[in-house]
């Protein structure tokens, strides 16, 4: 059953990302703050791993980026103590829609 439905061009793995594919944001560590205008906090954690970056619930000194939505809490005051840059909704949107130079 299997094959066949590999012979009709069922794919069963993960999609995997080709060269034509760009990742703006790989290896960049992002975490999460406040309440979000044009996206979930799910959506936008999507958009990141689909882009190639990780995002992770508490700012350390291996954050890249601290997205600050609406009422940003106690991240964002750790994101300046440690000097991690701290960006808008907006400026995380066109960070996603960054082409690389092969894309």
């Amino acid at each position: 059953v299997v094959q066949r439905l590999r012979d009709h061009k069922l794919n069963f793995g993960q999609p995997s990302r080709t060269r034509s594919q760009p990742a703006p944001l790989a290896g960049k560590v992002f975490v999460l703050t406040g309440t979000l205008s044009s996206m979930t906090r799910e959506e936008a954690f999507g958009r990141i791993k689909a882009a190639g970056g990780k995002v992770t619930g508490s700012v350390s000194g291996k954050t890249d980026y601290l997205v600050a939505g609406e009422n940003p809490g106690s991240k964002l005051q750790k994101a300046r103590q440690l000097e991690v840059e701290v960006v808008d909704e907006t400026e995380l949107i066109e960070m996603l829609s960054v082409q690389t130079p092969d894309g």
